[in-house]
């Protein structure tokens, strides 16, 4: 039986119905759901919502996992589109639930807590406390911001460490990414 591969999708809350980072989202959920990968989403709006909904359409398994620190920062619930919830009481324990339940993790475009998502997933590779797996930025956005950070403080980041990040320009390049991925641990 052929092993069901999670991919986690971090991004932006902002974005809503008919934006395009909210139809990119959207697309991405898609084409994860239709390949048969479970998806893994920090279960509320914006980009998370998008994705969860892309993928149940298709038929996807669609894991959210929420915490109660950003509900009570923010009064919202997991978005409709969530099958299964994984309820976890603060933010650190949910990110490092995404994190550690993934095969794959792709970051959308998002501000300060997709930010320290990828920080935190990528410290995590760097020091191998996690198995290696692909951390996919998605957009020039990550891709500029990642350039100044390397090129800004060189000193005290190993060209080495880039390693662990894959800057893709859409989705569906981070798509044959994650296939590409899960190919190669069959």
């Amino acid at each position: 039986m052929k092993r069901t591969f999670r991919i986690t999708v971090f991004g932006g809350s902002t974005p809503k119905p008919g934006d395009p980072a909210y139809k990119q989202a959207l697309h991405l959920g898609h084409l994860l759901g239709k390949e048969g990968y479970t998806v893994l989403t920090g279960g509320y709006i914006g980009t998370m919502e998008a994705v969860s909904r892309g993928a149940a359409e298709v038929g996807g398994q669609v894991i959210g996992v929420t915490c109660s620190e950003i509900e009570q920062w923010r009064p919202v619930g997991p978005n409709p589109w969530v099958k299964k919830e994984n309820y976890y009481p603060s933010l650190m324990e949910r990110l490092f639930a995404l994190i550690e339940g993934c095969d794959v993790a792709i970051a959308l475009p998002g501000g300060i807590g997709t930010l320290a998502e990828i920080a935190v997933m990528w410290t995590n590779l760097q020091i191998g406390a996690i198995p290696k797996r692909p951390l996919i930025l998605v957009g020039s956005e990550w891709e500029s911001t990642f350039e100044h950070f390397f090129n800004q403080l060189g000193d005290y980041v190993s060209p080495r460490d880039g390693y662990w990040l894959t800057f893709v320009p859409d989705v569906e390049t981070a798509f044959q990414h994650v296939q590409a991925w899960a190919q190669k641990q069959e």
